[in-house]
């Protein structure tokens, strides 16, 4: 475990982000971040490029917690950023929570240490 200070950054409100949908922040040092919400109002967070093609998947079609990248039709996971099978590769992801209606980001660092981020990473290799 790190000894840095976890830096959290408001990213605007959660209701500003449509059910099913997407917003973008842009970030200085990752580039644009998608932020989704699902249906049910899970809030998720991944680097806004396709692993397939770079595809915008900020601009896909969220259903249940996957997005469809609207280039080639990929399916993402939200929650772990991995294609799904038959397809390989993985869209980065990084830490986001809703605080009182308000959505947090976490841009200074990936989410590290999970089984889906080594599984992710072992598929694209």
């Amino acid at each position: 475990m790190s000894d840095a200070v976890e830096t959290w950054t408001n990213v605007g409100r959660l209701e500003d982000i449509p059910r099913l949908g997407a917003r973008v922040y842009r970030s200085a040092r990752h580039g644009d971040i998608a932020i989704f919400r699902t249906a049910a109002d899970g809030v998720f967070a991944l680097l806004d490029r396709c692993p397939h093609k770079g595809g915008p998947l900020s601009q896909g079609i969220v259903f249940g917690e996957q997005v469809a990248c609207p280039l080639h039709g990929w399916t993402i996971g939200l929650a772990d950023g991995a294609a799904v099978a038959p397809d390989r590769g993985c869209a980065r992801r990084f830490a986001v929570r809703v605080d009182a209606g308000q959505v947090m980001l976490q841009v200074d660092r990936r989410v590290q240490d999970e089984p889906e981020v080594e599984r992710c990473v072992s598929q694209a290799t």
